[in-house]
Parts: C-alpha cells; structure tokens; sequence
C-alpha cells in the first residue's frame, strides 16, 4: 500500500497572539516539496503572522510547525534560515543605501562557501537580468517592481528549500506583478517550494498548486482552483462568513 510523502512544512493547531488579541486561532496546512501554496485572505486574516511564526520572527502561543518532520519549537530566525527556510517580507526590506551588489551579498552572509557566491550571483542574473543592470546602482533607485525582484534573489541566495513571499505584488503596476509571478513560476520549475501570501485571490489561485482561504485567524477553505471555483462557498470562505450570513445578505 503506498503513502504519500510526507510534507516539508506541517503547521498544525497553530494559534498566535498579539496581546489579547488572537491572530491566528488554529490553522493547520502542509507544503509539499516542489509546491507552490498560496495563502490567500482579507487584510487581518493571519496570513503575515503565520509566516512570521514559520521564520521564528513571532512566538506561537499553542500548536506545532514541523519542518522535515522536526520542530521548529524554540529555534531563532537565523536557525530557520539555516535550515532551509527564508521569507521575503511584506514592503521587500531592502538596505536602500547600499548598493544591488552589496544587497545580494547580504543573502548570503550565513553560508560558508563564499568562493561561489560569485557565481551564484552570475547563474541568477539570467533570472533576474535587470539586477545585472543595475548592479552598482544603489538600491533605494530602484523602481518598485526591481526592489521586488532584488529581494527575491536576496533570499535564494541563503539557498533555501522553502522561499516565503508575503504580498509581492503589493503596491506594483499590473505589468510589474505579471514580471514577478513570472519569475515565481520559474522558479517552481527549477525545483523551488514556494509558500506565498497574496491578497489577489485571482492571481494566487491562477498560479499556485493549491491555495489555503483565511479569514480571522482560521483557514476556511483548501484546494486547487478548479476545487475553489467549483465551491459554492469560496466567497463566504474568503470573508469569514457562515453559509447562513451570506444567504441572509441582501
């Protein structure tokens, strides 16, 4: 009898809060190696606090991650970072002052084999050919859709096996959004497990393998898109409703 594989990512039970308030009451999700997951919700969903758990950034209050099978409980940011696991934040956090090159090398300040970040560096250029452009410029000329894609190639030079995305799209034309969906694409295909958070519940759905419906802390609904779509309740899912409140609407 075969099983299927266990996940890379196991989020389980999972609650966080802020205080009194609970960001998160109780989700659990898995990733596949090789997926590319979307979590997709209304502002105040839990989306940016669930992946800052996963990075160690903020304390869970109960419940499991699991990477690989082992908890992450107790372990600090850099040491999720070393095991595979890096996020590029919501607004991008780029060092504005510094230049692309010196952005770049920032990603990979926790490796050991610095004689081929260099290359490294060169190999992403045919990802990301306008960082080639401007690779002495300093960072903060950059156009929005340009700091996207530096901070995108700024964590996959910390090598990781999961790259987080939390709102890329956020504040970009829509043929600056198409450019970086592109390159998420891409890199699916060359091997990279992707867990992204995206406000866009059209685009997520259009690009990811599955994708988790949040709303107020809880996931309400999972599937492919052809599963979403075909479900009545996608719309009551994505804002939190129950079946009742959305048929007593006028």
């Amino acid at each position: 009898m075969s099983t299927s594989p266990a996940p890379l990512l196991a989020v389980s039970d999972l609650g966080i809060q802020y205080g009194p308030v609970a960001a998160v009451r109780g989700i659990s999700l898995a990733v596949g190696s090789g997926e590319l997951v979307a979590l997709v919700g209304p502002n105040g969903a839990g989306k940016s606090s669930l992946l800052s758990a996963i990075a160690g950034v903020v304390p869970s209050a109960r419940g499991a991650i699991a990477w690989r099978g082992a908890s992450l409980a107790g372990k600090s940011p850099e040491d999720i970072l070393r095991l595979g696991i890096a996020l590029v934040p919501e607004g991008r956090h780029i060092f504005s002052s510094m230049t692309v090159e010196e952005n770049l090398r920032l990603g990979a300040t926790i490796r050991t084999d610095r004689d081929v970040i260099a290359d490294e560096i060169e190999r992403l250029f045919a990802t990301f050919p306008v960082l080639r452009a401007r690779y002495r410029q300093v960072a903060g000329r950059l156009s929005g859709g340009e700091q996207q894609q530096l901070a995108i190639a700024r964590a996959l030079l910390c090598k990781p096996t999961l790259l987080m995305l939390d709102e890329p799209s956020l504040g970009l034309a829509p043929i600056v959004i198409d450019q970086v969906y592109e390159i998420l694409v891409r890199l699916r295909q060359q091997g990279v497990t992707i867990l992204l958070v995206e406000q866009n519940a059209a685009r997520a759905l259009d690009t990811a393998d599955r994708t988790y419906v949040l709303s107020a802390g809880l996931v309400r609904l999972s599937g492919t898109k052809d599963e979403l779509l075909r479900s009545a309740n996608f719309d009551a899912a994505y804002f939190g409703v129950t079946e009742a409140e959305a048929g007593a609407a006028p």
